[in-house]
């Protein structure tokens, strides 16, 4: 469990808190390079997006160039009324770049070394930490892979004793068991899907013949408060240091399943929303599991349309 933070996840997911909603997102922020066309990307932009729909404060902790990515990212960030604070700018990277080759069946990333979000520096994060507060943290390993974001981050750990949510996208070549288990040592909830859970087990040599086995022997490893695995078409579920189990079903966007990116960083800000807006935990699943499948039916990670999010606010009573 993260230090100097005891059971305060705990308290988190079984109590409402009547605060500022404010989350903070540390990593990267980058062009999806597609066949067609190129769009604004990253897990962290992407979560950070989502939440500011559902009328929360995502505090988005990165770094871009000094180039024209970084114009349209904080034009797209104003046009979305998200907070700018934690933009920083590189005067020597480029802002971040990903090849997405789509395949039968899913997408591959081709990502490329040595980019602006490699660089955050740590000064800056601590001074946007101090001045927002926020409730939740949530970082990822992709953005760990340069000693200066690793460095960026341990500060922003540092400053805040917010409860902490990891997103495991591995994304070879840039992880290694390292990151893995310096990751997982410092999170208090993590998220993953089931091929990387199977991908993790074995290279972490955990024990049991069973996801639900490997989560548990995750949570014991790393003193981990949950568990949370997407399984695509086949929906997700939740497993507690209490040994408590919750799952849901998935079911396909009525117009068709168009691509799957971004499916999981929907899932992810749906369950960070429940999370802090004290929903139970089949409430939470149930809802990530069905806008990720919504984003199915789109192309790209992000609505062009704000009306996009209008039913599950209506549906909600979010607003």
């Amino acid at each position: 469990m993260a230090i100097n933070q005891e059971n305060s996840l705990h308290r988190l997911l079984t109590k409402p808190l009547h605060q500022t909603g404010t989350v903070a997102l540390f990593g990267e922020v980058l062009a999806d390079k597609f066949p067609d066309r190129s769009v604004l990307g990253g897990a962290p932009f992407n979560v950070a997006r989502h939440l500011q729909a559902f009328g929360l404060h995502p505090v988005l902790i990165t770094r871009t160039g000094n180039d024209a990515l970084r114009e349209e990212l904080l034009a797209a960030m104003a046009r979305y009324e998200m907070d700018t604070l934690g933009v920083q700018c590189d005067p020597v990277h480029p802002t971040g770049e990903v090849v997405v080759h789509m395949q039968p069946g899913g997408h591959r990333f081709e990502i490329s070394p040595d980019q602006a979000y490699d660089y955050i520096h740590a000064g800056v994060t601590r001074m946007v930490a101090l001045s927002t507060q926020p409730e939740l943290i949530y970082f990822g390993t992709l953005a760990q892979r340069h000693k200066v974001s690793r460095r960026a981050l341990n500060s922003l750990f540092q400053s805040i004793g917010a409860p902490r949510m990891l997103d495991i996208n591995l994304r070879e070549p840039w992880y290694d068991t390292q990151t893995l288990k310096r990751s997982l040592s410092r999170a208090d909830l993590v998220k993953i899907n089931n091929d990387e859970l199977t991908v993790i087990a074995r290279q972490l040599k955990l024990p049991g013949d069973s996801p639900a086995a490997q989560a548990a022997a995750l949570i014991e490893q790393f003193s981990l408060e949950r568990v949370l695995v997407t399984c695509g078409a086949e929906g997700a579920w939740q497993l507690t240091a209490d040994g408590t189990e919750t799952r849901t079903e998935s079911s396909a966007p009525s117009g068709g399943i168009v691509d799957t990116v971004g499916a999981g960083d929907g899932f992810a800000a749906v369950f960070i929303l429940g999370t802090l807006r004290g929903w139970p935990a089949s409430r939470t699943l149930a809802r990530a599991s069905r806008f990720a499948s919504a984003l199915c039916g789109i192309r790209g990670a992000i609505p062009d349309d704000p009306n996009f999010y209008q039913p599950f606010l209506k549906e909600w009573k979010i607003r």
